[in-house]
């Protein structure tokens, strides 16, 4: 478990040193985020989540703009820009010490968001939907999220199948991990991608599993917040599934994982805070 840093990430301008585990908090300025509560209207209204995230205990701040759910499609870059750059900035001039990451899979979104204050880029298709993402990462010098994703947002939950999700998932995320490093990347974290073209029993395998990705040598997040997996057990809605959410992100962090990414940042930290009294023991 990465529960201490083991290097420095490079943040274009400045160094940061992880002491993880880290809580990543979602800030989505998309309108049809399957989290209404979690949806952003306005400039005003990020700048208010932010705070609250902070103050709560964030490292990061994860802002993005374009739609993931399952069925959607790519989207507009125009309007991917129109609606997180504005936020990114805004953000970082009123905490300019704030991590912010920024949710494309967009090269060029992703370079202008560093332009204006970013400092860790988060792709959802680990540099697969856009050939010019790792390229630009690297010259941007920040550190990158790699995530597994079978399929695009709009095929990944028709049909998903693997003969061994575990092993393949692992096998592609050690793939996308060389090709981000061959490119220049210096800090890459890896994710699994739950819900990003998996059945509920395939995001359990992956959940049980976790500690196997602990070989590939990078942090590895979890992003459970919310998703069917939770709530295709219990029969909740996304805005019923807190408590769902807060015990996978318990068995995530046992299993090794270095940032969680949630919609709830308070529970989350007070998940790492019990499970490293729990480890210290």
């Amino acid at each position: 478990m990465h529960t201490a840093s083991t290097h420095t990430w490079r943040l274009r301008d400045r160094l940061f040193t992880p002491h993880f585990p880290l809580v990543m908090g979602i800030i989505n300025v998309t309108p049809d985020s399957f989290h209404a509560q979690g949806r952003i209207d306005s400039v005003d209204d990020a700048l208010h989540m932010a705070e609250r995230m902070l103050a709560q205990g964030a490292a990061i701040l994860d802002i993005g703009g374009q739609s993931s759910r399952p069925g959607s499609g790519p989207g507009d870059e125009r309007e991917e820009r129109r609606r997180v750059i504005p936020v990114i900035e805004a953000v970082h001039r009123a905490f300019p010490d704030a991590l912010i990451s920024v949710d494309t899979w967009r090269a060029a979104v992703a370079a202008e968001a560093v332009n204006f204050g970013a400092r860790l880029v988060n792709d959802i298709s680990a540099g697969l939907l856009d050939a010019a993402m790792l390229p630009t990462v690297a010259a941007l010098g920040v550190p990158y999220v790699a995530m597994h994703m079978q399929g695009t947002p709009a095929t990944m939950q028709q049909a998903p199948v693997y003969n061994d999700v575990l092993a393949e998932v692992t096998l592609f995320l050690s793939q996308r991990l060389h090709a981000a490093r061959a490119a220049g990347i210096a800090d890459v974290i890896i994710d699994p991608g739950f819900g990003f073209g998996k059945t509920a029993a395939h995001n359990f395998a992956l959940l049980h599993g976790l500690a196997r990705l602990q070989a590939l040598d990078a942090p590895v997040l979890a992003g459970l917040s919310r998703k069917r997996m939770i709530n295709s057990v219990l029969g909740t809605t996304p805005a019923d599934a807190l408590n769902g959410t807060t015990v996978l992100n318990t068995v995530a962090l046992l299993n090794g994982a270095a940032i969680l990414r949630v919609h709830d940042v308070k529970e989350a930290v007070e998940c790492v805070k019990l499970v490293q009294a729990l480890r210290a023991r």
